[in-house]
């Protein structure tokens, strides 16, 4: 691509993952063992083989269809266009005549996109010029070789094929079995398929039963189809003893793409190594100074990316370029181009494809204690009352495999936990919760109810024999269930209703783990790609697995209670669009330095493409933590969305009063923190959800022109007010941070120091020490009246801590609800108010205004930094009664502080400062 733009921030690519507790390289493929990966990087630059035929356009007010021909075999594709609302383009590229469907990854999307006018500016032999709205946007198509251009004004933003790297593996007959015909088998597969995909163009479905002659796919013009010679892997292939069978032969494509420079960042566990990991969310973005734009590559099988960049220099007349190539085993080419081009645009625009972020219940952004595992309800009740001992506030106890009846999921030990609702009881006497897990391997066991009854309903996935798929996990032989059958999905979310999950009350949440799926003999510790989810093999829907199962679960949970209660579940397996079921963590970390300073920049990945509830586990899940790196850990995760401390089985014991009183004070403090910003974090979900915008953001989101920002994935930022950045070096004396924006200023929260943006500031650490800044003009409220729990503080006040600007103005948001249900949507049942400060004067507006919620909840305390002091402050309440309000002011730090000006924290007021 020939885009003219500067510096790149790295961009986010997070992609195919697989499952795997401890990295054992030999168990994953390289793509020199993974076939279809080598046999398409093997194609080199050069000429495209593709040519559109531009006399079978197709143009509706808002769709384009058009042939490609491949000149030397003479298969004909088919390429779908579309404009899309919001600044998009989607691109398809399908088989014309495939033998049978191509498996199209349905779910992911919230809704068909909603398409925008196209028209056609001009056209001649050699292509075409497309309109996509109004004067700058045009679509180039060139006729041979093949290629789009998105261009705006004179630059390029986005090429499609430019370097003749378009590669698409048309389904064929296997030569040594059949000769011309495809198998019964096939037939009736298509004939069970052709309702579900009616809707499809004609098209796509002029086949006769899949049974008609390979040759007679190509036009007369075009001559026969040619089939190219077999290479190696096409039809089967094996890694080390698996046996992968490729009745459909060799099916990936490649789709190249370029654009402007960028860097790579990928979602990854064993530190600065790509291989895949547990989670795959196939958007690209990219950003320099002067646009930010993103890719959403559709598809759920197996996925490499290859990105290679041309730097241009300084005095270079070529423009900067990066090359970007999507190799996919099977499915189809289905790309959205997201054009920003504002990094808030992009995000907008990918949730409008993939949903928001789900709103969670409060005590899921407060504190989580879990490990591998609490033994039995009486070591339940001890760690329960630990917290209230040492004083510090938690809100979810956790429970792994072993609480379960020889890791049979929805049942749990009799021995260890014989009366699990006299443990949930308990908690919930003190407002807290509990999670536990349900993975989706099923043991094998003629006496377990869940078995008998996903193998009565044939729900399970099959062999490629027909046969159910059985392998290896927790429970020693276990089967899986077919997540991808929505009957089977219903199913599993009855299994959650209280009648049927014995022992499970309203105060129990749940974590699916191993949900890959982890197969511990299988290929690349994973499902075999042969196996059969109804007519689709597993290697199409890999990535879809977890989705689903999240899906299921979380249905389940808003179903026992009548569509009343928001769920809680966290998940490791994910895919586009799992943020709209609940939470996801990083995995197996271990505790090392390391494992914690890369949990920012997979946290931030994460929140670019719209799962903004992430986190790691505190102190690492293998290994035992130093006391220096638990308490740096706690104090990092206190700042992250998701804060769930985790530990392995065979490590020591770390609850937090176990390292000594000192260590025991630092991490009540960093615990304690977190939960006086707990209206902030639920505010800050809220707009997560209703807009797309990340929780947990880059510096550059905020500073798209600052090129310093760019690189910076050791601090970051909490909506656009709270600069974070964590101690995570051993020994550290100090951290340099930088605080962006030239004419703004950042205010230390625990000092209230005022230092000026566009600098890099060393800060002197202590172990109490967790740098962390409010940006001047920004309002932030907190409630700090720690209790055990946030249950216990729902209808408790708050402060409000208003930082002024250099201008002398300040604005925030504060949002209240029953912080549970779903009445904030149904009933419209919430408070959400607009607070600002301008000429002197604080005030509280109503953003809602057809919502309605009364809260408890007071303005206890108000707290100005960077003013200076009044001679009177005065409280307006919404009748317009003025009443005098104490204050005192901190000449040193420039600090006023209003005490208990006693209003609700609902209704209209004014402070004024005179």
């Amino acid at each position: 691509m020939a885009a003219s733009c500067g510096r790149f921030v790295p961009l986010v690519l997070l992609f195919f993952c697989l499952s795997a507790h401890a990295v054992d390289h030999s168990n994953f493929k390289t793509c020199d063992k993974s076939t279809f990966c080598k046999r398409q990087r093997e194609l080199k630059p050069g000429q495209s083989p593709y040519r559109a035929l531009l006399d079978t356009l197709e143009l509706s007010n808002s769709r384009l269809t058009l042939q490609l021909i491949n000149n030397n075999n003479k298969v004909r594709l088919l390429l779908e266009l579309y404009r899309l609302q919001g600044n998009m383009t989607r691109v398809k590229i399908n088989e014309l005549k495939p033998l049978k469907p191509r498996f199209e990854v349905p779910d992911v999307l919230i809704t068909d996109p909603l398409t925008e006018p196209l028209s056609v500016v001009t056209q001649d032999e050699n292509g075409l010029v497309l309109s996509l709205g109004g004067d700058e946007q045009r679509l180039i198509v060139s006729a041979q070789p093949f290629r789009l251009d998105i261009v705006e004004g004179r630059q390029v933003l986005v090429s499609l094929n430019s370097r003749g790297l378009l590669a698409f593996e048309h389904l064929r007959a296997r030569k040594d079995t059949i000769s011309h015909k495809i198998s019964s088998t096939v037939g009736s597969m298509w004939d069970s398929l052709k309702s579900i995909f009616s809707s499809k163009s004609e098209s796509n479905l002029e086949q006769d039963s899949g049974q008609e002659n390979v040759e007679q796919r190509a036009d007369e013009k075009d001559g026969p189809i040619i089939e190219e010679e077999d290479k190696p892997g096409m039809w089967e292939e094996m890694f080390k003893s698996h046996s992968d069978s490729k009745p459909n032969g060799g099916t990936s494509l490649r789709h190249s793409r370029t654009r402007g420079h960028t860097k790579t960042k990928k979602h990854r566990y064993e530190l600065h190594n790509p291989m895949a990991l547990y989670g795959s969310v196939p958007v690209l973005i990219s950003h320099c100074t002067e646009r930010t734009m993103g890719i959403f590559w559709l598809n759920a099988a197996e996925t490499w990316v290859d990105i290679s960049s041309n730097t241009a220099g300084k005095d270079s007349s070529e423009d900067a370029q990066t090359d970007v190539r999507w190799i996919s085993e099977s499915g189809i080419i289905d790309v959205f181009i997201m054009l920003g081009p504002k990094p808030t645009d992009v995000f907008t625009q990918y949730a409008s494809l993939t949903g928001t972020q789900s709103f969670p219940p409060l005590s899921a952004l407060a504190y989580h204690q879990c490990r591998w595992n609490y033994n039995d309800q009486e070591d339940v009740k001890a760690v329960d009352q630990g917290f209230d001992e040492h004083d510090i506030p938690y809100d979810f106890i956790w429970l792994d495999i072993e609480h379960t009846d020889g890791k049979r999921y929805f049942t749990w030990d009799s021995s260890k936990f014989p009366q699990p609702k006299d443990m949930l009881q308990g908690l919930m006497d003190k407002r807290r919760k509990l999670v536990a897990i349900v993975d989706p391997h099923i043991k094998v066991d003629s006496g377990y109810k869940i078995h008998n009854e996903i193998r009565s309903k044939n729900f399970y996935v099959k062999n490629k024999d027909g046969g159910d798929y059985e392998g290896w996990c927790w429970p020693g032989n276990s089967g899986y269930p077919d997540f991808t059958n929505p009957e089977m999905r219903a199913w599993w979310s009855s299994m959650f209703a209280y009648d049927q999950y014995e022992g499970s009350m309203e105060n129990q949440y749940i974590w699916n783990d191993m949900n890959e799926p982890s197969v511990f003999n299988g290929p690349e510790v994973t499902m075999h790609k042969d196996a059969l989810h109804g007519v689709w093999e597993h290697r199409d829907v890999h990535n879809l697995y977890g989705l689903y199962v999240q899906k299921a679960t979380a249905d389940g949970l808003i179903q026992r209670s009548g569509g009343v209660e928001r769920p809680f579940v966290l998940t490791r397996a994910f895919f586009a669009g799992s943020q709209r079921y609940g939470a996801v963590w990083t995995g197996d970390n271990a505790a090392e330095w390391g494992h914690l300073k890369i949990s920012i920049p997979m946290c931030l990945s994460l929140g670019l493409v719209g799962i903004s509830f992430c986190g790691a586990d505190v102190g690492g899940f293998f290994k035992h933590p130093s006391a220096e790196l638990l308490v740096r850990w706690y104090q990092a995760g206190a700042y992250q969305p998701f804060f769930r401390a985790h530990a392995h089985l065979d490590t020591p014991r770390r609850e937090p009063w176990l390292f000594g009183p000192e260590i025991t004070a630092l991490i009540r403090e960093a615990v304690r923190q977190r939960y006086a910003l707990l209206p902030n974090w639920y505010q800050l979900f809220y707009n997560a959800h209703r807009t797309g915008q990340p929780v947990m953001r880059p510096l550059w989101v905020e500073y798209p022109e600052d090129v310093t920002t760019f690189s910076i994935e050791d601090e970051y930022l909490l909506g656009k007010d709270l600069l974070v950045h964590p101690v995570t070096d051993e020994g550290s004396m100090g951290v340099t941070a930088y605080l962006p924006g030239k004419g703004e200023v950042w205010y230390d929260v625990h000092t209230f120091q005022k230092h000026d943006g566009s600098q890099s500031l060393f800060i002197p650490v202590t172990m109490s020490s967790i740098p962390v800044f409010q940006r001047g003009g920004s309002i932030i409220c907190r409630k700090e009246r720690i209790r055990r729990s946030s249950s216990c503080m729902e209808n408790d006040p708050y402060t409000l801590y208003v930082a002024l600007s250099l201008q002398g103005f300040a604005d925030g948001e504060l949002y209240i609800d029953d912080f549970h249900t779903f009445n904030f949507e149904k009933e419209k049942q919430f408070i959400h108010r607009h607070l600002s400060f301008s000429a002197n004067t604080l005030s509280s507006r109503n953003l809602a205004p057809d919502s309605h919620f009364s809260t408890g909840s007071w303005i206890e305390k108000i707290v100005i930094i960077g003013g200076s002091r009044p001679s009177s402050v005065t409280l307006r309440n919404a009748d317009g009664i003025e009443s005098a309000v104490e204050f005192d002011f901190d000449s040193v730090t420039t600090v006023l502080t209003l005490r208990k000006p006693g209003v609700n924290a609902g209704a209209d007021w004014t402070v004024l400062l005179r």
